[in-house]
Parts: structure tokens; sequence; C-alpha cells
């Protein structure tokens, strides 16, 4: 059932998303200790606000409303992918080539079913990762889960530490 409402909810609300020159990323449906919770990720091109999140909160929350989608209570939360963003469509795989990522597949490619490298792009149905020692072509409707890995360059080992990179900040 949660499918099914999630694509009726998406075919719903993306016109709108895409209408205010942003990209739908993922909606999530579930339950969380606080009760069902409704969650949209949104994008604009890195240039996400809260005016902008709060602005379609309110759209969305409307139309689910008149339409009457879902049955129960719910929380509705509409922000942005986050560093780490989800991939989710063949075209994440496209523009976000280059980054690092992770990918988790669904069965095992080589006996491993955990990936991470730098995204090569896609091509022929097929995400491509140069991983440290080898090539890999996964095709995509093995994809479990795939996430932009945000690199933080000045925290890897040996080029500085965490208390150094603290000096100058004052805690108010």
């Amino acid at each position: 059932m949660a499918k099914t409402l999630i694509e009726s909810i998406r075919k719903l609300i993306e016109p709108i998303i895409v209408s205010e020159g942003m990209e739908l990323v993922d909606i999530e449906y579930h339950r969380e200790s606080r009760g069902w919770v409704l969650r949209f990720y949104i994008d604009k091109g890195g240039k996400l606000t809260l005016d902008h999140c709060s602005h379609l909160s309110k759209q969305i929350g409307d139309l689910i409303e008149v339409k009457d989608l879902i049955p129960q209570g719910y929380i509705l939360e509409v922000s942005s992918p986050g560093l780490n963003r989800p991939l989710k469509k063949e075209k994440d795989f496209i523009t976000h080539a280059g980054k690092s990522i992770k990918v988790k597949t669904f069965k095992p490619i080589d006996q491993k079913r955990s990936f991470q490298g730098t995204l090569l792009g896609y091509k022929e149905g097929k995400v491509m990762i140069n991983t440290a020692n080898q090539e890999i072509h996964i095709p995509f409707p093995l994809i479990a889960k795939a996430n932009i890995q945000h690199q933080f360059p000045e925290l890897e080992k040996g080029k500085t530490n965490y208390k150094k990179l603290q000096k100058g900040v004052t805690k108010t």
C-alpha cells in the first residue's frame, strides 16, 4: 500500500515542485516513534532555502488534504536531501558524475554487495564506478541504495585533525 500511495503522491506533487524550479529527489512515508511521517526531499541546484521548504510544505499539505490521499494523521516534512544525497533516478548518475558515491546492490556482483568509488556515469542501463582497484558496471535495476559520499579532505588522516579545526571557533 505504501508504495502505491507514494506513487500517487509523486504524480500529484511532482509537477508543483518542478513548476517552482525545483527537483523532487525522494519521498518517504513510514511510521516513526512520533507517528506516520510523509517526508519530501527536494533540491534546487544546491540553493534550497528554508523559505522554499516552507512554501512547498504549505502547497503540498493543502493539495494532499484536498485530495484526501492519506487516511490517517501524519507529519509532513519538506527538506533538502543533504550532503549525502540519495541517487534515485538514472539522470542522477549522469548529473553527479565525478563525485564519490556508495552503492548497495540487491544481489552480489563479484561476491560483493557494497561498492564505493568515483561515479563515472551512466550508460546503456548501467552505473559505472571507479573503485580503488577496478571499474565496476552495475545494472541499474540491481541498485538497492546509492548516495553521494561527501568528502571532507581537511579531516583525512594525516592532513589535519578535528582539534586543529576547532581553533578559532568560539563558543557562544
